[in-house]
């Protein structure tokens, strides 16, 4: 069960470099593309994940080398998990920052066309939420998980949401 050819510490350096790699990677295509995998995109990720596999693990084929790997990898993710409990500054690179698409009726198209949210997706998202028209908006917000949240204008003599 020993390692074959590559060193325990070479095989937690290539998951480390893999990880951020990723990462990167994947906060740059933006929210709506992790929050809402269409069928392409899973199959995407999943293509994507056997790429990455030989740079992480290289001509390792042992089961400690993968095990090392896998540890290497959730250790990473608790890691950044606690850095971002602990630092608000970090969770935002982390874990981003919710987008106002919508306020008071107004809709913001520069943040819309920064995060690749089409009028199509709005309109959809307006419809989950009842609503019918964009003045009829508050506030839609664009969340970290790539969803859209919608709050409604209230009408006169309405009390709560």
């Amino acid at each position: 069960m020993g390692l074959e050819s590559t060193s325990a510490s070479e095989l937690v350096l290539r998951a480390l470099v893999v990880y951020g790699f990723l990462f990167i990677s994947l906060r740059c295509i933006g929210k709506k593309h992790i929050g809402e995998f269409a069928p392409f995109d899973l199959v995407m990720l999943l293509i994507l994940s056997e790429s990455v596999q030989n740079a992480m693990v290289g001509d390792e084929k042992s089961l400690a080398g993968g095990l090392i790997s896998a540890a290497t990898l959730l250790c990473t993710m608790q890691l950044m998990n606690w850095l971002s409990w602990r630092s608000k500054p970090l969770f935002r690179i982390i874990e981003g920052v919710p987008q106002i698409l919508v306020r008071h009726g107004h809709c913001y198209r520069s943040v819309m066309e920064r995060e690749k949210i089409s009028i199509q997706e709005l309109t959809e998202a307006m419809r989950r939420h009842g609503c019918s028209n964009i003045a009829g908006i508050r506030l839609a917000v664009l969340e970290n998980d790539g969803t859209i949240s919608i709050i409604r204008e209230r009408k006169e003599g309405q009390t709560g949401e």
